[in-house]
């Protein structure tokens, strides 16, 4: 099997199971025979169709006389990867481009098509590759970005032209590998030698960032020197305020990436109980902690929505909710075509777990709630509405000593600030009994 063939598949995989692309290109590499240079053209297509999708479809409605929808499966992704290749893979020459997808439908016993697909793919050439231009700003802007227009019309609202067309334009490229440097392993010069292609990151002490398409080969990962971590996770971690010895939960936990660095701002003592809702994801903190070497961590299965009196009060608690997801979709641009009705109903879940996550902690004890999306009515407005239930609660500061724009009590980072993730940070304090009754 080649790169495209193998494409093809994924793409008609993820979009009938609706799988996280990142987890399904990562199996179907692992359990392929292709060469490291073919691994990278495989996950360029389907990566590149995944992100320009909307795009892509706009273009071939225009040149093709079948409906879309009534195209074979097959047949469908194999146009899209054609039109990819000649319009974003300059080193891909139109002849070959043409040519290899003609052959795909021959490998995929859709012989009958051959033509179709040469024939639209031909007339693109032909027409100079020109994007069909609309009337419609709304959707000239979502075929621009390839977003759905209901989003990039909430992202106008929320945060202005420039700011949301400057989010989705990077949601557009290629986002950068950050690690975290596992401090309890040895110190900087150490690490360097244990893993010698990772470059300081500008932003953040012990962030460092790396090249490569597979992690887990590179040196020093197997050994623990490291995690990925994206930046914008990194500063979450830092903003937790956790120091040795005290008692922190961490209830959304999985992956586990946050738990490994609050970990080691532990200095691996105290105890971290990290909780996740899917037992199968307990099981990624519960092998990353033993690969890195950190031994205060202890997973379990749990409902971060379901009060259980068994457990401490805790000094800080991580509450980083189940969430759109929308400041990831660089990494995971399926996520961006999800039904916005569903995501109506996530902001009442995750007061819900804020409130639950709130019951554990001790006085004057810190709280941060964390999102990996960018909408508002998952972030701040979330968090305003358990303040104004909960008196006894006050925002403080997310990280004052970096100063703006951390030195609010709600901060949004969006990925054109630092090249991180979309993210959100909300701090809280429970207060003592002494403020409470304004003494």
């Amino acid at each position: 099997m080649d790169a495209r063939k193998l494409a093809v598949q994924l793409l008609m995989q993820t979009e009938k199971q609706n799988q996280y692309s990142n987890l399904a290109l990562d199996h179907a590499l692992d359990q392929s025979n292709l060469p490291e240079q073919e691994r990278r053209f495989c996950a360029a297509l389907y990566y590149g169709v995944m992100e320009r999708r909307i795009t892509l479809d706009y273009i071939l409605r225009h040149y093709s006389k079948k409906k879309l929808h009534q195209l074979d499966a097959a047949v469908l992704q194999i146009l899209r990867i054609g039109i990819y290749q000649l319009k974003y893979m300059d080193r891909v020459p139109d002849a070959a481009a043409i040519h290899t997808c003609v052959a795909l439908t021959r490998s995929f016993r859709k012989s009958s098509a051959s033509g179709f697909v040469n024939a639209v793919l031909r007339q693109y050439v032909r027409d100079e590759k020109k994007v069909p231009e609309s009337d419609d700003p709304l959707e000239a802007a979502s075929v621009l970005y390839a977003v759905p227009i209901w989003l990039e019309k909430k992202l106008v609202q929320q945060y202005g032209k420039q700011a949301a067309h400057a989010f989705l334009e990077n949601a557009l490229q290629t986002p950068p590998i950050t690690i975290r440097r596992n401090v309890q392993m040895g110190d900087a010069v150490a690490f360097q030698k244990a893993v010698p292609g990772a470059n300081p990151h500008p932003v953040l002490p012990d962030a460092y960032l790396l090249h490569g398409t597979n992690v887990k080969t590179l040196p020093g990962f197997q050994e623990g020197w490291f995690h990925v971590q994206d930046l914008a996770s990194q500063f979450c971690s830092l903003a937790v305020g956790a120091k040795p010895g005290e008692t922190v939960l961490d209830l959304c936990a999985a992956p586990g990436g946050k738990t490994f660095t609050i970990a080691q701002y532990m200095q691996d003592t105290g105890t971290l109980l990290a909780f996740d809702l899917q037992p199968a994801r307990v099981s990624l903190i519960q092998e990353g902690a033993k690969r890195l070497r950190l031994h205060c961590i202890t997973a379990a299965q749990g409902d971060a929505a379901v009060y259980r009196e068994e457990l401490p009060k805790a000094d800080r608690i991580l509450c980083d909710v189940p969430c759109s997801g929308l400041g990831v979709i660089r990494r995971k641009p399926e996520i961006k075509e999800k039904n916005p009705a569903e995501l109506a109903e996530l902001p009442a879940i995750q007061l819900r777990i804020l409130e639950t996550a709130s019951q554990y902690l001790k006085e004057n004890g810190t709280l941060l709630y964390s999102t990996c999306t960018v909408l508002k009515e998952e972030n701040e407005q979330v968090v305003r509405a358990f303040l104004r239930a909960h008196p006894d609660f006050e925002a403080i500061p997310v990280l004052p000593e970096l100063g703006a724009p951390f030195d609010a009590p709600m901060v949004t980072l969006l990925p054109q600030f630092y090249n991180s993730d979309g993210f959100f940070m909300a701090k809280l304090r429970r207060k003592s009994k002494q403020q409470k009754e304004g003494k």
